[in-house]
C-alpha cells in the first residue's frame, strides 16, 4: 500500500540571509594574510569571503564594517555563526564587539501545499496575482500580511520569499493553504477511511 499524502502544508527553511553591523572599520589585507580560510581578493570583489561548516554559512565582510551572512536553515544557527566569526575576527587583531546588531533580510522557504492548484483560477479569483505560463510554469503571488512572495505550481509545491523571521513563513503558508481551499482551487486527495486499506488487503487475500 502506496503511503499517504501528509495533509495540510508542509514546509522547510532553505536560506536566511542577514546583514550584520560590526561597528568598527576592518583592515581586510591584515586580516586577509593572518586569516587562513579567508577569501580575498579586491580587484574582483570588495569583500573578504569567510566560510564556516558548522554551522555551514558563508559570510561577505567589508571595510566599512558590514557583513553579510547566507547559508543559515534557522535563526539559531545564524546567531551562532555571527559570534563564531565575531570571535574569530577578534582572535586575528579585529576589536569588533561581542554583540553586533544582526538583522535579518530575508528568509528562503520551499513546500507543498500536498495537494494540486487550479493556476488559471487561482489566478483569476487571487489578488495581487501574476501567471503568465508561456514565460514561467508557476503563479506568482504577492501577500501583504506577512509580505511575501509566493511561487505557487500546480503540483502543490511552493517557494516563499522575502519574509523577515522564521513566524512569518508559517503564517504566509498557513494563509495561503486556507485562502487556496476556501477558493476551491486546492485539489486535496481524501484520506481514506480508517481502516479501509486493511478491509482491501484482506479482501485481495480471498
Amino acid at each position: 500500500m502506496e503511503p499517504s499524502r501528509p495533509q495540510g502544508p508542509t514546509y522547510r527553511i532553505e536560506n536566511i540571509v542577514a546583514t550584520v553591523n560590526l561597528g568598527v572599520e576592518l583592515d581586510l589585507e591584515q586580516l586577509a594574510e593572518k586569516l587562513p580560510v579567508a577569501e580575498y581578493n579586491p580587484d574582483q570583489f570588495p569583500g573578504l569571503i569567510l566560510r564556516l561548516t558548522k554551522p555551514r554559512i558563508s559570510a561577505l565582510i567589508f571595510r566599512t564594517g558590514k557583513m553579510v551572512c547566507t547559508g543559515a536553515k534557522n535563526v539559531a544557527d545564524l546567531k551562532n555563526a555571527v559570534h563564531a566569526l565575531v570571535r574569530l575576527l577578534n582572535d586575528y587583531g579585529a576589536n569588533v564587539p561581542l554583540n553586533p546588531d544582526v538583522q535579518v533580510q530575508n528568509i528562503v522557504a520551499s513546500g507543498s501545499l500536498n495537494a494540486e492548484v487550479d493556476l488559471e483560477q487561482a489566478a483569476l479569483l487571487l489578488e495581487n496575482a501574476m501567471y503568465e505560463p508561456e514565460q514561467f510554469p508557476g503563479l506568482i503571488f504577492r501577500m501583504t500580511s506577512p509580505r511575501v512572495v509566493v511561487l505557487i505550481f500546480g503540483s502543490g509545491k511552493i517557494v516563499c520569499t522575502g519574509a523577515k523571521s522564521e513566524g512569518d513563513v508559517a503564517v504566509a503558508v498557513e494563509q495561503l493553504y486556507s485562502k487556496l481551499k476556501e477558493l476551491g482551487v486546492l485539489y486535496v486527495e481524501e484520506a481514506p477511511p480508517e481502516g479501509a486499506g486493511e478491509a482491501e488487503e484482506e479482501e485481495a487475500e480471498e
